[in-house]
């Protein structure tokens, strides 16, 4: 596994690292001074705490012209503001750290991206494809949810609600912009619900039973909620 750090400022550099060592004393550490250093890396990190105010390209930049690179580093960013949490989400990053790093967030942000890394090159070796998570922040917190954990999202008071089969997560936001990064193992029966089509147990014309809980179904979207369903199934059958 090697782990990247990306900082303009060397002192943080070394503070990361040394962070690192005391968690991950065997793993490969290499440090990058800028944005550009990285892109024209032959390797890219597995896991990369990128900071994101630096001079000529900062790290949402960076992190844009990555992702075209690669989906697979885990990024986590690093920074002194807040105000850039919401355009992580677009990039795909799985946390946000603010500066000064508290020692037990830290420890806490990299082992679960380390978790990752190796659950998904479980995933790999077992012949499953990697799914992607969602980064949303919930009371001040900011937190990676895997997506297939996802029972169903519903929309309660200008929030949007995510069960998954232990908890109940809520954050601000838009379920459109949740239906489109969901993907199509998710369907949206109606304007209040999105629901993972692995977790349906059964369904009637107006309701959508799932493993934990239930949703909505509108009248007009019926039939192609079932068509959808029907092509779905299908999907898993060839798998």
């Amino acid at each position: 596994m090697q782990i990247g750090i990306c900082d303009d400022q060397k002192e943080i550099r070394e503070l990361i690292e040394e962070k690192v060592k005391k968690l991950y004393p065997c793993e490969n550490i290499v440090s990058y001074v800028s944005g550009q250093e990285i892109l024209e890396a032959m390797q890219l990190p597995d896991i990369l705490f990128l900071d994101i105010q630096m001079p000529e390209m900062d790290g949402m930049e960076t992190a844009r012209r990555l992702r075209k690179r690669s989906r697979q580093t885990i990024i986590i960013f690093v920074t002194v503001t807040e105000d850039y949490v919401f355009q992580s989400f677009d990039v795909g990053a799985f946390h946000y750290l603010v500066k000064p790093f508290k020692e037990d967030k830290f420890a806490e942000v990299l082992q679960n991206a380390v978790r990752q890394f190796k659950g998904r090159n479980r995933e790999e070796a077992n012949g499953k494809k990697h799914k992607p998570s969602l980064m949303i922040t919930s009371r001040g917190e900011h937190i990676a949810i895997r997506l297939e954990d996802v029972v169903y999202a519903e929309v309660f008071d200008r929030k949007v609600i995510i069960h998954t089969m232990d908890e109940d997560i809520e954050y601000y936001g838009k379920m459109k912009e949740l239906a489109e990064k969901a993907g199509d193992e998710f369907y949206r029966p109606h304007r209040a619900y999105l629901v993972n089509f692995n977790f349906i147990r059964k369904y009637d014309a107006t309701t959508i039973y799932l493993k934990r809980g239930q949703a909505l179904m509108a009248k007009q979207n019926y039939q192609d909620f079932v068509k959808s369903y029907l092509r779905f199934n299908q999907r898993k059958g060839k798998e």
